[in-house]
């Protein structure tokens, strides 16, 4: 379980979370939405330290991030997180295989020579084959998705986090892209949390939703719960994005 206690994040004089606190429990889907520009990116970069907050507390399964010194034991407990960027951020020189294998290279001590199966396992996963010999230029969007997604799953991570996965996609590939996130919960069992504007997919795949706006979580429930919330700031940003009670 990842908990969250007063977590705060500052830029200038701009505090991009206000003392947030929250508990993600173990094999859901929680996803936090809101206007663009308003900290979600950052909420998740502060969940695995890839931003140190400025106050509060985030532990992962009992250890505290924000008190972690040694790089030794951060990179370890990084292990435990897959993150899927916003734009893939594939290596253009590498060839898929290297890519998926990126991780297994400089995050364990797995034999080189059991790449080759775990590559084509985790891309099996996403719905891929044959194609560890082509590099990113060579693929569609949707293809470079799924890569990208396979290189966050190849350390068997227990947390992934999703970062605007949907962002800038047509309506085809949004819907691939959706069945991935829920078929990786199934599949693999790891706890996932998604960062988006997209309330239809927060909706749609959440277990739970959580609304950021001006820092804070305004909302957090189940989506039927989110649905028929009262507070004018969800209800503002359902009606902008077409999302009915019902």
């Amino acid at each position: 379980m990842i908990e969250i206690r007063g977590l705060t994040k500052v830029f200038g004089e701009h505090r991009v979370l206000d003392g947030i606190s929250v508990d993600i429990r173990e094999g859901e889907l929680f996803s936090v939405i809101g206007p663009s520009g308003m900290g979600k990116s950052t909420f998740i970069r502060c969940l695995m330290r890839l931003l140190k907050p400025d106050a509060g507390s985030v532990k992962v399964d009992g250890q505290e991030m924000a008190s972690v010194t040694s790089e030794f034991t951060l990179a370890k407990i990084r292990r435990s997180f897959g993150y899927l960027f916003q734009e893939g951020a594939l290596f253009d020189s590498l060839t898929v295989f290297e890519n998926v294998s990126f991780g297994l290279k400089y995050l364990t001590d797995i034999p080189k020579s059991e790449y080759p199966r775990i590559v084509r396992e985790k891309l099996a996963l996403v719905g891929l084959k044959d194609v560890e010999e082509l590099k990113p230029a060579e693929l569609s969007v949707g293809m470079k998705k799924r890569v990208a997604l396979a290189r966050s799953i190849a350390v068997e991570p227990k947390y992934i986090l999703y970062d605007e996965p949907t962002t800038g996609l047509d309506p085809v590939t949004t819907g691939m892209v959706k069945d991935l996130i829920t078929d990786m919960r199934k599949k693999l069992g790891v706890t996932s949390v998604v960062v988006t504007h997209d309330m239809n997919l927060a909706l749609e795949i959440s277990s739970r939703v959580a609304m950021l706006n001006n820092g804070k979580f305004v909302e957090v429930c189940e989506p039927a719960c989110f649905r028929r919330s009262d507070n004018p700031e969800v209800r503002e940003f359902m009606r902008i994005s077409h999302i009915s009670k019902e």
